[in-house]
């Protein structure tokens, strides 16, 4: 499929996006299937994508010294991955390891950051929609550090 456009407009991420912004962004756009166990990005790395996950898991982990990686959320289809394309330094904050075979549609983040700058009415629909995924991923970080380092009880500080 050359035109993703149709897959886009599928996506519920895109759900009420004009017809003319899904078509600049399909310009953008083109499928990548990760293998199970393959990293889709390390942190620390350059946010060069923005991930639609179409089939498939992804675990989005963080890996404190000394603990090993810990998940604090899996991703599967329709989930979006990878906002840090649109705040600098445009550098991801956490690992993406695919679990199992994975299919997603990769947005390049240079083509996203030119579109955007072209038309702020994209950039803002954009991030009405991304936003509340940023919320949701540092809930989900918010709980496992919590789980992870306990609540003390009163009395212990």
């Amino acid at each position: 499929m050359t035109n993703l456009k149709p897959v886009l407009e599928d996506q519920s991420f895109f759900e009420g996006l004009d017809d003319k912004y899904l078509e600049l962004l399909a310009g953008c756009a083109k499928n990548i299937a990760f293998e199970a166990g393959e990293f889709v990005f390390h942190v620390g790395d350059e946010a060069n994508h923005l991930f639609i996950v179409r089939s498939g898991r992804i675990a989005v982990e963080i890996d404190p010294p000394g603990r090993g990686p810990i998940t604090i959320q899996t991703l599967g289809n329709g989930d979006i991955l990878g906002w840090s394309w649109m705040v600098p330094p445009h550098q991801y904050f956490y690992d993406a390891q695919a679990i199992k075979k994975t299919q997603v549609i990769s947005l390049d983040a240079n083509c996203l950051r030119e579109k955007c700058e072209e038309g702020h009415s994209l950039g803002y629909e954009l991030f009405k929609r991304l936003i509340p995924v940023i919320g949701q991923r540092m809930h989900s970080a918010r709980m496992q550090l919590l789980d992870m380092y306990g609540v003390p009880s009163k009395g212990q500080f």
